[in-house]
């Protein structure tokens, strides 16, 4: 699985720590921000979908 680095505000950092650990939702910050990243992008195709502008095929997950 591919690593990458962003910036991240310090209270959106705190806020998302707030979910995560033996008492949150998620395991850790990885996992948390891998769900948010799958949600937004469910709701931008449905978005899209709406538009109409889903194309017939599906970008590969290797690209």
């Amino acid at each position: 699985m591919p690593k990458i680095s962003v910036e991240i505000p310090r209270e959106l950092l705190n806020d998302l720590d707030r979910h995560v650990g033996d008492d949150g939702k998620f395991v850790n910050r990885s996992d948390a921000i891998r769900a948010s990243i799958r949600k937004n992008l469910d709701i931008l195709d449905e978005i899209d979908d709406r538009h109409g502008r889903l194309a017939d095929e599906e970008v590969s997950e290797d690209e």
